[in-house]
């Protein structure tokens, strides 16, 4: 109809959903709190344990590396015990040692206990996808605004949790984490139906072999340098900032909303303008040129582009994330293990690197060195662009006139 908005139809949809999804969705947004909660609290950290900055970034390095090697597992888990019976074990994993992290005495036990996090994590957070993707209302397309409003909220939340509860101490945002995470619990299990087991039970080297496609292969590894330039930002830049806690969340929270932001509503409608290719490519070079200022600016200026950054990684995450669902013939939750194999090593990496190669020359090169990161990640998409022609040509506009109106086609 003349005048009607698609977007304001489809906000519409993706809230009509299933109980079942709702929790799925809110136990996410917990999940993904979980990845920024340590971030206003990374000094705290390092001042309570008496470590060095490149010894607690190391809470991001045990977490991601683990999650990178549990996304082989997670299909094999929850094709044999099924979605509901796997989110369970996720969440019951992250309550007991988010619980025993706001118990630790060392770096190391902390960095020990992040690690069990992040299994817990990786069974929790890719069976969501495909839960929610399964079971929401309005097709896959709503499914993944959805997740990306949880990841979105999610990492806004983090840094404002991690504030509030940090101020006092360094370890209460570890258990709160754990409490909430035990109401997701209670939820899924309330709420959640077991799910269908796939046709077919997935093997360990299933999303390996899914890596064999040009397409899936080729956005994978655009998001693993994606995603070092995303994790400097994210481990990195909270000790560059240098704040209290409460200014260092606040930074964070907005660089959330933002990330919320242009995930949920502004990636959508440029994909439809432009197409996924040149919207991604275009936010790696605007992220890079972001990174430069940051690294090289005052302090003020570090703030701003901090928060700024958020935007360009909501369009990024969202376009990622739909490229890689839908590039492959590779069922979806294998694709998406196969996919995050991949991207996670590179968020286990920048994390300790950064402050290694600070500690190595000076402040300023970890950034570029994320910058130029962000642009062999657009390189990527660029060189490989006809492998990913398929997907690309799905999001790329379709014009029609009505009277005189030009509309784009779903």
């Amino acid at each position: 109809m003349q005048g009607e908005d698609p977007f304001d139809q489809g906000a519409v949809s993706i809230l009509r959903q299933p109980k079942a999804v709702w929790a799925t969705a809110g136990a996410s947004v917990v999940a993904f709190m979980g990845i920024g909660l340590v971030d206003p609290i990374l000094p705290s950290i390092a001042k309570g344990l008496e470590a060095t900055p490149s010894q607690v970034s190391l809470l991001f390095t045990s977490y991601f590396l683990i999650t990178a090697v549990a996304m082989l597992v997670t299909g094999f888990v929850s094709s044999r015990i099924g979605g509901r019976k796997t989110l369970l074990a996720g969440l019951a994993l992250v309550v007991v040692f988010a619980a025993l992290s706001g118990t630790s005495s060392s770096v190391a036990e902390l960095v020990g206990f992040r690690a069990g996090w992040g299994l817990g994590n990786a069974l929790f957070v890719s069976t969501a996808l495909a839960v929610i993707v399964g079971a929401a209302a309005g097709g896959s397309s709503a499914a993944i605004l959805l997740y990306e409003s949880a990841l979105g909220l999610g990492m806004a939340c983090g840094p404002l949790l991690g504030a509030l509860l940090g101020d006092a101490s360094w370890r209460y945002p570890f258990f709160g984490t754990a409490a909430l995470m035990a109401i997701g619990f209670v939820c899924i299990t309330a709420f959640l139906k077991e799910q269908p087991k796939p046709a077919g039970k997935t093997s360990l080297l299933d999303p390996i072999k899914a890596l064999g496609h040009g397409g899936l292969a080729s956005v994978a590894t655009s998001a693993f340098f994606y995603n070092y330039a995303f994790f400097t930002i994210l481990a990195f830049t909270p000790f560059v900032l240098n704040m209290s806690p409460y200014k260092s969340g606040a930074v964070f929270f907005a660089w959330g909303l933002l990330l919320a932001v242009f995930s949920v509503l502004v990636a959508p409608r440029l994909q439809k303008r432009f197409g996924s290719l040149k919207v991604v490519g275009a936010s790696l070079v605007l992220l890079a040129a972001d990174l430069v200022v940051l690294g090289y600016g005052n302090h003020t200026t570090a703030i701003v582009c901090t928060i700024v950054s958020g935007a360009f990684i909501g369009m990024n995450n969202t376009v990622y994330t739909e490229l890689a669902l839908g590039v492959s013939d590779a069922p979806r939750p294998v694709a998406s293990a196969g996919y995050n194999f991949v991207r996670w090593f590179a968020a286990a990496a920048a994390p300790f690197l950064a402050p290694k190669i600070e500690e190595w020359s000076n402040i300023h090169i970890p950034f570029v060195i994320a910058a130029v990161a962000a642009v062999i990640g657009a390189l990527v998409i660029w060189v490989r662009r006809s492998a990913l022609t398929h997907e690309a040509e799905e999001l790329e506009p379709k014009h029609a006139t009505e009277d005189g109106v030009t509309v784009f086609a779903d």
